[in-house]
């Protein structure tokens, strides 16, 4: 099949990736659709996780309706996969694994759901955690304060010093302290808490 098979909305969508994003894709397609793990040795590109998250969101939106015949559904599932796991395997940004999570838990997969949790606390900057840890989604809210309160405290610290993020912080440094009896962590609290009071 071609990509004009699944109508104009996919085919613009397509249209619109860069060469090298569509390359990612195409690569993917190839292996099988696993993923692209050597993209990791990459500089990560912000500009492709738009596209493709804008080209996942149009796979998903057609496959979601419900005159498209059988065999042409699965072939578009199948390349919304290989998209999504592409996006995993590289996405560094909150709102592309927003769309991942919810993604996975529409389709009720939790293996998938695990897989993003274990790229936010291997890959994701501190500061898009913190983002991630202020959504609105339980889920994404769940996973963002689980990775931070993982982090080790030297990080938590650095963020202190953000007005965006040290509320965030504070709050990872107090589940460090009741869900991990972590001392260090307890000491660093017990001296913001003290430092506000003067």
């Amino acid at each position: 099949m071609r990509i004009d098979d699944f109508g104009s909305g996919i085919a613009n969508a397509w249209s619109e990736l860069r060469p090298a994003t569509r390359g990612l894709v195409e690569r993917a397609l190839q292996s099988g659709g696993s993923g692209t793990p050597s993209s990791r040795n990459f500089h990560y590109d912000a500009r492709a996780d738009l596209e493709l998250s804008r080209f996942l969101t149009a796979l998903d939106d057609r496959a979601a309706e419900k005159a498209l015949d059988p065999e042409k559904g699965g072939k578009l599932k199948s390349i919304a996969d290989t998209c999504a796991a592409v996006l995993l395997e590289q996405t560094e940004s909150a709102e592309v694994f927003t769309q991942l999570v919810r993604r996975a838990q529409v389709q009720r997969d939790y293996r998938r759901i695990d897989s993003l949790a274990d790229a936010l606390t291997s890959r994701f900057p501190p500061s898009e955690i913190c983002e991630l840890a202020r959504s609105e989604d339980k889920v994404v809210r769940e996973l963002a304060n689980e990775a931070l309160a993982r982090c080790p405290i030297s990080v938590l610290y650095s963020l202190l010093n953000d007005p965006v993020d040290a509320e965030t912080a504070r709050a990872a440094l107090r589940r460090q302290v009741v869900e991990y009896g972590s001392e260090e962590a307890r000491q660093l609290v017990n001296a913001l808490d003290q430092a506000e009071e003067l």
